[in-house]
């Protein structure tokens, strides 16, 4: 009998393959990075082909250090970077360009253009999206615009699109021999091309984008117990195993935290930083900048909703700091820089690298740093990264308990930034409420994993998922309010200073 899930968690700067048993404890994880690539400012793109060929790899190192083979798996559930949109040839299964990155802003005159005939919030109503460049509908359109050929293959019948989960997925059930063009309704709600009530593509929208059906993939529920198709015998996991589970990462990690009940909150810090209320199957409507999304469905269920708050530069900050500013050798090193100074010294950063997300929608914005003088150290630097998270996602609370009324006391955080102990502790203090770090602090994967079970009753409910959760660690907020007042001011006042950076 088989005694564990898989999951697949193609993120956005490496891609990793977790299995989990039925506590919900992982049991064995490879991880693997893949090249960011930056064609011009402003422009991010990944290789798909790369991407796939890191999941096949992590896959057979996952299998091969817990010494396990595809009979000892009940279910495949995947997990993914929303909004990267990559077009390939049902043919030959090659891409007709690499991925467009959900950070890049290419598509900004674009989203000028559709906002010319009713404003920012033009779709909003049946999307819950504001136009912007983060999701991949636009994407397409340039795609379709640009790449030579690529408008006839994709009338022809011969292109297919897909968000990353898609693309994997396709990939697992065969490819060019039947593999399954399927999304599930988390990540087809990031295109801007579904209709949140109904979970359908949305036909109008579609026309007005100028971009062919059939190059679509079929909505389906994130937990399907119809299945989307099986993993193939020549393929990465030897085996025939059910592939029935997606959830965008968000969502995923909303799952993987249990946050079934209404008024239920996560925050993921991952390369951005994405808070998600659940709202029930009720749709709230944001009037404070953030996304209404779905946040799962499970089988015939009805579809259950949330409030997004999306923040585009969190891990990335770090990322940035070691890579191009060459300040660190390791992320985990920015947490030992930052100790080294007692504040940020009077420095704020504003990481605007992609224009701001939520709650301000500006992608005329820009990065900028303030406050410098010549006491400045490295651990200035470091310390400033990391409060912007901070004061980025107080933004984006304040505006969740605004839209939703909920005054939320604690909150559930996962992602790879939670090892960073400084972080956490500022977030709190930031906050004025707990912040709860659970034992598996890698709850996307968890929630992909969930996802595929459940279809195949791996797990029965959502009660027996519930029942695996448990506190690793808790950080109270600091009696005084200098974090959650006078700094969160001053950060305030920096992100102003970012507005109207492009003309």
């Amino acid at each position: 009998m088989a005694k564990y899930v898989a999951a697949i968690d193609q993120g956005t700067t490496s891609t990793r393959c977790m299995l989990f048993n039925h506590a919900g404890e992982p049991v064995s994880s490879c991880q693997m990075e893949h090249k960011q690539i930056y064609p011009q400012p402003g422009w991010v793109e990944h290789n798909a082909v790369e991407i796939w060929s890191r999941t096949k790899d992590v896959i057979h190192a996952a299998m091969e250090k817990a010494g396990l083979v595809a009979a000892d798996i009940a279910a495949v559930g995947i997990t993914n970077q929303r909004e990267t949109a990559v077009v390939w040839d049902r043919r030959t299964g090659q891409p007709y360009h690499n991925a467009i990155v959900w950070q890049d802003t290419r598509t900004d005159a674009i989203c000028g253009l559709l906002a010319g005939d009713g404003g920012q919030d033009r779709f909003r109503a049946k999307t819950g999206l504001p136009l912007a460049t983060y999701f991949s509908g636009p994407k397409i359109k340039w795609l379709l615009d640009n790449v030579e050929g690529l408008r006839e293959a994709a009338e022809r019948g011969d292109a297919l699109f897909g968000n990353m989960d898609t693309w994997i997925i396709w990939k697992l059930t065969g490819g060019i021999n039947g593999g399954a063009h399927v999304t599930d309704v988390t990540n087809a709600s990031r295109t801007m091309l579904m209709n949140l009530d109904g979970t359908t593509w949305d036909d109008e929208i579609i026309e007005l984008m100028g971009i062919p059906k059939q190059m679509l993939p079929t909505i389906r529920p994130s937990s399907d117990p119809g299945l989307y198709g099986h993993t193939k015998e020549n393929g990465p996991f030897g085996g025939k195993i059910p592939v029935c589970g997606d959830l965008g990462d968000q969502q995923a990690a909303t799952v993987g935290q249990t946050c079934f009940g209404v008024g239920e909150a996560k925050n993921t810090y991952g390369t951005g930083c994405f808070m998600l209320l659940n709202t029930g199957t009720e749709i709230v409507h944001s009037k404070n900048g953030l996304l209404t999304t779905p946040c799962y469905k499970f089988g015939n269920e009805p579809t259950v909703y949330a409030l997004e708050g999306s923040i585009a530069i969190a891990g990335a900050a770090v990322q940035w700091l070691r890579d191009q500013m060459r300040l660190i050798n390791t992320a985990a090193d920015v947490e030992n820089l930052a100790r080294m100074v007692e504040d940020n010294g009077g420095m704020y950063f504003v990481p605007a690298f992609s224009g701001l997300f939520a709650p301000y929608w500006k992608s005329d914005a820009r990065g900028a740093i303030v406050g410098m003088t010549r006491y400045l150290t490295r651990g200035h630097f470091a310390r400033a990264a990391l409060e912007a998270v901070a004061y980025q996602t107080r933004e984006v609370l304040d505006a969740m308990e605004a839209d939703s009324g909920v005054k939320l006391k604690a909150l559930k955080v996962d992602g790879g930034m939670v090892a960073n102990e400084l972080l956490m502790q500022y977030q709190a203090d930031v906050l004025g409420v707990t912040v709860t770090r659970p034992k598996v602090a890698e709850s996307t994967a968890l929630g992909a994993a969930y996802a595929a079970g459940l279809a195949v009753g791996f797990w029965n409910n959502t009660d027996e998922m519930r029942q695996n959760w448990g506190v690793d660690k808790n950080w109270e907020p600091a009696e005084d309010d200098t974090a959650r007042v006078k700094n969160f001011g001053m950060w305030k006042k920096a992100v102003t200073r970012t507005f109207d950076w492009v003309d």
